[in-house]
């Protein structure tokens, strides 16, 4: 069982346009078209068989459609969805809800995009709301290629949000690109060992040995098998990450069982 716990997919009628936007501004060509038939296709043909997709708000007015799809989509060949809800939403409480009754995962947040730090009080009151519906949060963190002068979610601002939110959303933060995407001497250093689960996504092949150090140090338990599809190639990280100098029940939790858990799916 393999379980790739982040990609991303847009609708079929702006997925060519908003994917070439999105690859020249962060300078990263595309393995596929962004079309979520696509990213079945690539799922089938590298032997994933389960698929996260984490939609992205990047205005209040997208979250009503962006969460309406993702309840609609969710669960449907194998590929699981999370919630979008931005800073700005003018009904917190009412739009966590939603995603909550609709039986996604959880809510995913990218403060590059989004324009807003991470421990921006915006955000920590999401959340708050957030794990007290039981609802996980997934968020970009570290450098985002498309916008390197200006990082938005430091380890340093995880830190104080850990701080904020102790005990509330402990387990129930996933930041994505292994702690922060660029920095995993701050990870090692600042990030390993709290309670906050990791995926993989976007730096297997760029440093993998600091990686397995990552995983050694924070435990297999909380390390989630992701690519950032159609960014990375699904067949290629795999490849990568079963060539890790890892043992087979370490791989076993990374590839499908913590995801599982999250999931509630078997």
């Amino acid at each position: 069982m393999v379980i790739n716990f982040h990609t991303h997919t847009f609708p079929d009628k702006m997925a060519e346009k908003t994917v070439a936007h999105l690859a020249k501004i962060g300078g990263l060509p595309p393995y596929t078209d962004g079309k979520r038939g696509s990213l079945l296709e690539s799922m089938n043909k590298y032997g994933i068989d389960r698929s996260v997709v984490l939609p992205v708000a990047t205005l209040p007015k997208q979250e009503r459609s962006i969460n309406a799809l993702s309840a609609e989509l969710n669960g449907k060949d194998g590929i699981f969805y999370a919630g979008g809800i931005h800073p700005d939403c003018g009904d917190v409480c009412g739009t966590l809800d939603f995603i909550k009754k609709s039986g996604l995962f959880g809510i995913k947040l990218h403060p590059d995009y989004q324009g807003v730090h991470f421990d921006d009080p915006r955000y920590v009151n999401i959340m708050r709301e957030a794990a007290k519906r039981g609802l996980y949060i997934v968020t970009h963190a570290g450098i985002d290629v498309g916008f390197r002068d200006h990082v938005h979610c430091t380890p340093d601002m995880i830190l104080n949000v850990l701080g904020q939110l102790e005990g509330v959303i402990d387990n129930r933060l996933i930041l994505a690109h292994m702690g922060s995407y660029e920095m995993p001497d701050e990870v090692l250093c600042k990030l390993c060992g709290k309670p906050v689960y990791m995926d993989t996504a976007a730096v297997l092949d760029l440093y993998p040995d600091k990686c397995v150090e990552i995983i050694r140090k924070h435990g297999a338990d909380r390390i989630l098998f992701a690519t950032d599809s159609p960014w990375k190639s699904q067949g290629e990280y795999l490849g990568i990450f079963e060539n890790l100098p890892l043992s087979e029940g370490e791989k076993e939790k990374i590839l499908h069982r913590n995801a599982e858990r999250i999931l509630s799916v078997k």
